[in-house]
């Protein structure tokens, strides 16, 4: 059974930076495209980032210069480094393997960034 479980959530100052995890127990790591998704009160779901499983990535504009994504194969881990954190950067952040609607999702973690 595929679990994805998160961590690495909280609260941050505007500027400030935090670095998300997810670890993904199963075999749907390795072959798979992953991305983190994220959804603020109000809002629609949307993808944040993704990681192919040769390491091309793609972001959201909004985080582009900010946010970066990672993959460890040996730790089946998932990161996202975020700096430069922004109010509208606060949501539930998701991680999603594959990547894609039918894949599986973590629980979320929230990320709120005050000023």
């Amino acid at each position: 059974q595929v679990r994805l479980v998160e961590s690495g959530g909280g609260s941050v100052q505007t500027g400030g930076s935090l670095r998300l995890s997810c670890v993904v127990s199963g075999s749907r790591f390795r072959p798979y495209a992953m991305g983190w998704h994220r959804q603020a009160p109000g809002k629609q779901r949307e993808l944040v980032a993704s990681i192919t499983p040769g390491g091309s990535t793609y972001y959201v504009d909004s985080v582009k210069g900010r946010f970066t994504i990672s993959r460890d194969n040996a730790k089946n881990t998932m990161y996202l480094q975020m700096n430069s954190l922004k109010f509208e950067d606060t949501a539930v952040y998701y991680c999603n393997v594959p990547l894609g609607l039918g894949g599986d999702w973590g629980q979320g973690t929230q990320v709120t960034v005050s000023s």
